[in-house]
């Protein structure tokens, strides 16, 4: 099927590519259906493009490439609705803020978007844990600072 996007106009995208978010993300509540595109050849960064409304498009990363001890708990209730048997079924993504420059960029650790890989269900989860910021900068010092955009 071919979708119209926010930044790479219109693709074509396959039906078993598609993720649903059953109540949408928040503050875009109303779009339920999305697609991850890469937006970088090493398959660091994604477009999570809403097929509902081609101006939605979120960049998203792995936040474990950034941050290798992030860790959090997920409800019983979240494992449920999106049908999660184990750890292997979840994929995890980050929404990024980009900033000019890019070491200003920041990630938000604190509300995670969970994938089921299988059944293509998803949500964003909002941690009731402290220990997260919804700002985290992306990129430290000891991260590689500027040097590089990818870790």
């Amino acid at each position: 099927m071919n979708i119209n996007t926010k930044h790479f106009g219109e693709l074509a995208v396959e039906e078993k590519d598609l993720l649903t978010f059953k109540h949408g993300l928040p503050g875009f509540e109303d779009d339920h259906t999305y697609v991850l595109l890469p937006v970088d050849e090493a398959g660091v960064y994604y477009a999570l493009q809403s097929l509902d409304k081609a101006e939605v498009a979120l960049i998203v990363t792995n936040p474990y490439l950034f941050f290798a001890d992030y860790e959090f708990h997920i409800e019983d209730a979240v494992v449920e609705e999106l049908g999660l048997n184990g750890p292997d079924d979840a994929a995890v993504y980050s929404v990024l803020t980009l900033k000019e420059p890019f070491k200003a960029s920041t990630i938000n650790l604190k509300a995670p978007i969970v994938v089921n890989v299988h059944n293509k269900k998803a949500k964003q989860v909002i941690l009731k844990e402290d220990r997260y910021q919804r700002r985290q900068l992306l990129l430290t010092e000891d991260k590689g600072g500027e040097a590089d955009a990818r870790p």
